[in-house]
């Protein structure tokens, strides 16, 4: 009856937000972008819900890459959460950036971000020398082509990284719908930004009113 280690609970892991900003949203081609900023609601969110210790980090967000989207900024508010800003591309080798993930005392990383080949490569293969256990939310990563994106994606699964998906990472936090302090959070994030799973919850609901 016992869950796998390798599942991801709200305290066994942190998530580290890399970039996703206009500047880079602009050249990602992997993704539609209205995917990406979907998935990437859904993860910021779904962390906000379980409280996951979260790092969220930009690249010359004054000078080149500009402000973090609004679906990052509107569960993590700058003010309020402080963003890490870079001149690094691997937010690794970042002083301020490594001591605040470090800081969280997670040995698991789950990681998204903007692209995939550099900002996220970076970052994950590095952790995974030190010995942290790295996941990459791959549909809340995107980067300037189609192939740059896979050909990353395969780098990383080859050298350790776990892959997976928003919805996957949100309802492994859950895990148990009988969770009723955070059901209600959970199905209103869906509903909201889910889609096709999310109108069906809104269905589901309303069905069984009558």
């Amino acid at each position: 009856m016992k869950p796998s280690p390798n599942l991801l609970s709200p305290d066994n892991h942190a998530l580290v937000l890399i970039d996703f900003e206009g500047q880079m949203g602009f050249a990602t081609k992997s993704i539609p972008l209205s995917e990406l900023r979907t998935n990437t609601a859904i993860i910021a969110g779904a962390s906000k819900i379980f409280n996951v210790p979260t790092v969220v980090t930009t690249v010359a967000e004054q000078t080149f890459s500009g402000p973090v989207f609004p679906e990052v900024e509107v569960f993590y508010p700058q003010a309020t959460s402080g963003y890490i800003d870079r001149t690094t591309m691997n937010t690794w080798e970042d002083e301020a950036a490594y001591k605040a993930i470090a800081g969280k005392g997670k040995k698991k990383l789950v990681m998204a971000g903007l692209w995939t080949g550099v900002c996220i490569v970076g970052p994950a293969l590095s952790a995974l020398e030190e010995g942290y256990t790295v996941y990459v939310i791959t549909d809340a990563c995107g980067d300037v082509s189609t192939e740059a994106h896979e050909r990353a994606v395969q780098r990383m699964v080859h050298a350790g990284v776990i892959p997976m998906t928003s919805i996957q990472y949100l309802l492994e936090l859950q895990r148990d719908w009988a969770r009723q302090e955070t059901y209600a959070a959970v199905t209103d994030l869906m509903k909201q930004y889910g889609g096709a799973y999310g109108i069906g919850i809104h269905y589901a609901h309303n069905m069984l009113q009558h």
